[in-house]
Order: C-alpha cells, then sequence, then structure tokens
C-alpha cells in the first residue's frame, strides 16, 4: 500500500461522510464511557436501547453507585455479559468519585486503570469526547485494515499501531469512525459489498466480489413463471 493510495483511499471516505461519529448515544464524555464499556460483545443498537432508558434516571458516576449493581443489571440485562458489565460500570463510577472528583480522566493511562476499560475502550473515548487523534481497532478495523491492504497486522495492537504511524495526519482524527462505518455496513465480513465500495480500485483485496446482474424487480416474478410453465406443461 503506497502513500499515495492510502492518502486517496481516506479522501474518498471523507468525501462520502466528512463528519463521522460513533454510532452509540451520548451527550457527555460520562455516557459515552459507559456505552463503549457496555458495547463489549454488544451492537450499537441494544446499547443504545439500554442506555435510552438508563441514562435518564442514572448518567453520571454519583447516581449509577446509587443505582447499584443490582438496579443497574435491570437497565442492561439485555445486553450480553450484563453481569460483568455491570459491576465494573460500578467500581468504575467509584473510582471516579474517589480519584477524579465524578470526572472522566483525560490521559489513557488514568483511563485504563478503570475496571471494564482496556486500551480501545480509551481510544474510543480520547477520540470521540476528547479529540484526541486516537485509533481503536475493533474487529471492523481490523478486517478492513487486513483486506484493503492500509496496515496489515496479525492482531489488534499491531493493526493499531500500523494505522497510527500511516495515516495521513488530517485523516488520523476521523480514520476509526471512517474505518469502522466502513467494515460494518460495506466491508462485511462473511460477503462484503465491493460493487457498492467507494474504494474498490484502491483496496488490495483479492478476492472482491463481484456484482450480481442487475434485474428489475417488475420482471422477475415473470420470468420465474415463464420458466414453470415450459418445465411442467
Amino acid at each position: 500500500m503506497t502513500s499515495v493510495k492510502r492518502r486517496k483511499i481516506f479522501e474518498r471516505l471523507k468525501a462520502a461522510n466528512p463528519r463521522p461519529t460513533t454510532e452509540l448515544h451520548y451527550r457527555t464524555p460520562y455516557e459515552l464511557l459507559v456505552a463503549v464499556s457496555l458495547s463489549a460483545q454488544a451492537t450499537d443498537k441494544s446499547v443504545n436501547a439500554a442506555t435510552t432508558r438508563l441514562f435518564p434516571i442514572a448518567n453520571t458516576p454519583a447516581a449509577i453507585l446509587a443505582l447499584g449493581e443490582t438496579g443497574l443489571k435491570d437497565y442492561i440485562k439485555t445486553i450480553g455479559l450484563f453481569n460483568t458489565k455491570a459491576k465494573n460500570v460500578v467500581a468504575a463510577a467509584r473510582l471516579l468519585l474517589e480519584r477524579h472528583d465524578g470526572e472522566v480522566p483525560r490521559t489513557r493511562e488514568e483511563l485504563e486503570a478503570l475496571p471494564g476499560v482496556g486500551r480501545k475502550t480509551a481510544n474510543v473515548v480520547l477520540n470521540t469526547a476528547f479529540g484526541e487523534p486516537t485509533i481503536a481497532v475493533d474487529t471492523h478495523i481490523f478486517r478492513v485494515a487486513n483486506r484493503t491492504g492500509l496496515a496489515p497486522g496479525k492482531n489488534e495492537r499491531q493493526v493499531e499501531d500500523g494505522l497510527v504511524a500511516t495515516t495521513p495526519k488530517e485523516f488520523k482524527q476521523d480514520a476509526h469512525h471512517w474505518l469502522i462505518l466502513h467494515g460494518r455496513y460495506v466491508c462485511l465480513a462473511r460477503r462484503p459489498r465491493c460493487a457498492d465500495c467507494v474504494i474498490r480500485d484502491l483496496c488490495e483485496y483479492k478476492h472482491k466480489t463481484k456484482p450480481g446482474p442487475k434485474v428489475p424487480l417488475s420482471l422477475k416474478q415473470p420470468v420465474k413463471e415463464a420458466k414453470k410453465k415450459v418445465k411442467h406443461p
């Protein structure tokens, strides 16, 4: 992957979506922290469904701590691993109150010291809440980076380091969002939608899918019926 090709990829992704952002619903850095913590091995849709009910009741560390694990579980029980997540979110709320006056810290080290907050979650919060040019690598970005050739790597950290090192500076702030959305809606795991891909000619994936025949919907049924008549006179 050349630097010229890499720049063109991000130029096209930007042209298609000039202001990308997370699909998780949040209004404050703390709401984002909770939402991202809940999103591990869960869809953004399921997290949003839960936090839509939760945040009007408890959207601060103090309110979450008052709610407690049992109370929190009632709101997030539709999300995978909700028992562990409830325990971590409440424990993190306690530490935020004890160490940070209830505010979400702005450094990676302090974020990763919170229960349930790993490197990926810290990167999302630093990027989306505080405007840091970090790149959080999840399964979608891992797949896109390897398939396209943007930043091949055997694990998420290798891909992250590759993207951070090679993504042009002016695109680094939004790179995470462009790549995750591209992986979520276009560069799908089982059958990528290569025919609809804006970077198809720049992508180095060797097994691009081909577009299917474009048959008008109104013609599909008559053709099918005609075949039946010929086969079964």
